[in-house]
Formats: structure tokens, sequence, C-alpha cells
């Protein structure tokens, strides 16, 4: 999902991390966000007014002061994902789009992330309100989905199908992805998590993708960067997410600006 059409990154976590945080995974406390989408009207966003729906996104309520607002030309990069990456059991300023929007403009890059992240959301639910988020017209796009697909045993194939049909209506539109993949919790035995992990492997060899193989890749299994539950990062662990992906992401980033 970063650099040139073909380049890949691989590499992820062995059975032994999914197996230390099975546990946390049977807790899993699945909590949902509404998405208010405005069809119509202006809504003011940090300095000025925009119409909808490219008002949403984190710029209003995470703003990082008054040289940073966002602005006409902001680069617009969807997260859609789930409760990983909406923040689930943090404040919002500390969740994965907030972290990774200020790391990004920390570094210059003047980018709006826009939120398409519901917790407990499978590869199906994020298939079926991809032309929603989509309305927002985002530039780029990084895919994390698969947890939950994983937590309840749904058919690998099932899975695929699913991530496929986004990844070719993002293609459609020629917005460049990020797709950031995920383990199977042990629980459905080593079979099914062999083809899990296929899944993701086997689509981020698709042309043009940047792949992340692991979405909590150094995080996942270390009680100080998790909350109490074993499976959702903490603020600590977030921050270490944000800086493994900010060079994948800002590969993104120059894919949008290429000529």
């Amino acid at each position: 999902m970063k650099g040139s059409a073909t380049e890949k990154r691989r590499g992820g976590a062995g059975d032994g991390v999914m197996a230390s945080i099975a546990a946390g995974y049977g807790f899993c406390i699945l909590r949902r966000k509404v998405t208010i989408f405005l069809a119509a009207a202006v809504v003011t966003v940090c300095a000025g007014s925009v119409p909808a729906p490219a008002a949403r996104g984190y710029c209003q309520a995470y703003s990082l002061g008054g040289s940073h607002l966002c602005t006409a030309a902001s680069i617009r990069i969807l997260v859609l994902g789930d409760s990983l990456a909406a923040g689930y059991g943090l404040p919002h300023d500390a969740g994965f789009e907030a972290q990774l929007q200020a790391a990004l403009r920390a570094r210059g890059d003047d980018v709006r992330i826009l939120d398409g992240a519901v917790s407990g959301d499978t590869t199906a639910g994020g298939r079926a309100r991809l032309d929603w988020v989509l309305a927002e017209q985002p530039q780029a796009a990084i895919v994390e989905l698969g947890g939950n697909d994983g937590l309840r045993g749904t058919d690998p194939r099932e899975s695929a199908a699913n991530l496929a049909a986004i990844l070719d209506a993002l293609e459609a539109r020629h917005i460049p992805v990020l797709l950031s993949g995920m383990y199977a919790p042990p629980n459905f035995g080593a079979d099914y998590g062999k083809s899990f992990r296929a899944v993701f492997d086997a689509l981020g060899k698709r042309p043009g993708i940047i792949y992340d193989p692991f979405f909590l890749q150094g995080v996942a299994a270390d009680p100080a960067l998790n909350q109490t539950d074993g499976i959702h990062p903490n603020a600590a662990g977030v921050h270490r997410i944000v800086a493994r992906l900010l060079p994948l992401v800002q590969r993104l980033i120059a894919e949008v600006r290429r000529p």
C-alpha cells in the first residue's frame, strides 16, 4: 500500500503470539459506533465551512493548532477498520486515527483522516458500508479488517471474497490502498489459522497494494502495550503501531501525489 505499484512488505507474528492472547479474544466486547452521514447542507469544519460529505474526518475533533487546521488541499485518507482502528476503550485523541493524523502532520504532511472504523465490524460489514464512506471522496485508504472474522470462525473464503470486493472497489476508483493483515486466534485449529492467514498474504500480492502483514505486530501479547482485555492496544500500543506504519502511510501519500 505504499511506494511503487509492485513493492510489498512482508513478515509478521507467529502462532505463539496469537496463542498468548487467545484468552483475551474470548472476552472481547464488541462496541459499535454509529456514523451519521450528512447528505446535504453545509457543516462547519476547523477554520471554515465545507459542503458535506467532505466535512467528516478528524480535522474537527483533532485539529493540532491554528497552523495545522484542515485545508481544501488536505490529502484525504480513509481508515476502513474495526475496533483496533476505532480506538476502542481509549479517549478520542489517543486512538489510531487521531494519533496517525497527528504523526503525519508533525512530519509536515497535510492529511485529513476520514473515520471509517467501526468497533465490532467484520469484512462483510466493511464491504456493506463501503459506498457510504466512499462518498467522502478519499484519495487513499487503509484497510484494517478481519480480526472479528477470525474471532467468529468465519469461512476464510468468505473473508477473502469480502476483502477482494473492497479492494476491487477502491482500485476502480484509483484509490491506493494499504492493507493491514491479521492472524486468527488458535481456537479453531491450525488448519483454520493457516487458511485465514493465507487470505491476507494472497491479497497482499495484488499489484498496487502496499501490504502490512500484521496490524498488531510488536504490540500483541505485550501487557504494557495493551488494555486489560489483552486484545486492544492502549495509547502506548497505538503509538507503537503508528510509528511502525508511518513509513508505509507515507508511501501511500506518495502514491496520491504521483503525477
